[in-house]
């Protein structure tokens, strides 16, 4: 009898291993796969990160700054659900006239702009400083819809680190 309660440990065990096994397989072709998905971004967006230079420093294009500030200004919010998220890519799509593929890969670009800034608070910053250079006040307005698209998607109102985001924004933009 303890024979057969020894053969069915092992089996629970080897089981249980290859459950692991299996799913740090599946971890890690998650992983690769959303590399990739950055990877295919930018290079269909033109996107091309220059050597020993920070990833925000690349951006040629005000859609892509914009985004990249879309996505930390609705990552400032505590949990963003899946309805702000999705407002966010109806919004994109609406301001910044893009189909649905070219918003959700300007999306993808946006989320990786801000891991790249390590917090939505520099990212937002950061990425503020660099369209107003590279594209001005012209950006403002279409900004100013998305922002207020994700702001009010939510709770209605910007939580407190965003409306501390807005003001940045109006000090970035010289408008206070």
């Amino acid at each position: 009898m303890h024979i057969l309660i020894a053969l069915a440990g092992i089996a629970i065990t080897a089981y249980v291993w290859f459950n692991r096994v299996q799913r740090g397989a599946e971890v890690a072709t998650d992983l690769l796969e959303a590399a990739s998905d950055v990877k295919n971004a930018a290079r269909r967006l033109g996107f091309r990160r220059r050597a020993n230079q920070h990833a925000v420093e690349g951006i040629d294009d005000p859609n892509l700054a914009i985004s990249g500030m879309a996505m930390a200004f609705l990552e400032l919010d505590d949990l963003p659900t899946a309805d702000t998220r999705a407002a966010t890519d109806i919004s994109l799509r609406k301001h910044l006239n893009m189909d649905a593929d070219t918003a959700s890969e300007v999306a993808i670009l946006g989320r990786w702009f801000v891991s790249e800034c390590g917090s939505p608070d520099a990212a937002f910053t950061r990425l503020a400083k660099k369209l107003r250079k590279i594209h001005g006040p012209a950006s403002f307005e279409p900004l100013m819809a998305i922002l207020n698209d994700i702001a009010t998607s939510g709770t209605g109102t910007p939580s407190a680190k965003q409306s501390e985001a807005l003001s940045d924004l109006a000090r970035i933009f010289h408008l206070k």
